[in-house]
């Protein structure tokens, strides 16, 4: 059975060390135990139901863009977590012995980087869509209900979590073919799911500023137009007055459109 698995890849300081574990890390490690879980859930998860060879999704949490960023697989089946024996371990346990072991943690091999990250914004975005959006298609309507019904989107907060085969299949699919980025920005803005904070889509643009003053300098000139249509011709004298300068004027639009164009 395949599985979803968390890690913070960004740096947080428990006790004096950094408990983050990116995508990076694990791929330098290979295979790595997965100790400093203290969910019973999760634990009893890793302890009784995990088996040589499961499938893994690697999932980053905590951070801008949560998601999954690769595959794994379970190298070593569950065994106690000798973390929580260590004082100096950010997640020591007194209560926890090697006598009576509380937490069990499995083994996890590195096996390779999906091309396309799946992030959590995207597979939020497919909940409500009766069929796979264009450019995705290739999921199936069997991938898309998978998709939907994964914990992952249901019980978010457990870091070790049962993922059926078909979610798996599409999971990776996606992450291998692609083709979702765009469309995930669009789905966003048709539905109303609640943004969270990797979402990488970008809000609409604020009109050009330079449209803006643009917009005033023609106002400006039609207002300046009858304006001039409203006064009365000037007498004509004997001796014809010098043209009144331009320069001012042109001087004083551009500060005022400089104006706009700063705001």
């Amino acid at each position: 059975m395949p599985w979803l698995m968390k890690a913070e890849p960004d740096s947080r300081i428990v006790k004096g060390k950094d408990v983050k574990f990116s995508v990076d890390d694990f791929e330098e490690l290979g295979t790595s135990p997965w100790d400093g879980v203290r969910s019973h859930e999760a634990k009893n998860i890793m302890k009784e139901k995990m088996k040589l060879g499961d499938k893994v999704l690697f999932y980053h949490s905590n951070t801008k863009v949560p998601g999954v960023f690769a595959i794994a697989e379970v190298a070593k089946e569950g065994y106690p977590d000798y973390t929580a024996w260590d004082p100096s371990h950010p997640y020591f346990d007194p209560k926890s012995s090697q006598d009576n072991p509380t937490w069990y943690m499995v083994s996890v091999k590195f096996i390779r980087r999906l091309s396309n990250p799946v992030t959590l914004s995207f597979v939020k975005s497919l909940i409500g869509a009766s069929a796979p959006p264009k450019g995705i298609e290739y999921i199936g309507d069997d991938g898309l209900k998978a998709i939907q019904s994964m914990a992952l989107v249901n019980r978010g907060r457990l870091s070790v979590q049962p993922v059926e085969e078909d979610a798996y299949a599409a999971i990776v699919a996606l992450g291998d073919k692609g083709g979702f980025v765009a469309d995930a920005k669009a789905s966003k803005k048709k539905t109303s799911v609640k943004r969270v904070k990797d979402d990488d889509s970008e809000d609409e643009p604020a009109p050009p500023k330079k449209a803006k003053a643009a917009t005033k300098e023609k106002k400006t000139a039609t207002e300046k137009k009858t304006a001039t249509e409203k006064e009365p011709a000037p007498k004509k004298t004997a001796k014809e007055s010098k043209p009144v300068s331009q320069g001012s004027r042109r001087s004083a639009r551009q500060r005022d459109s400089k104006s706009e164009l700063d705001s």
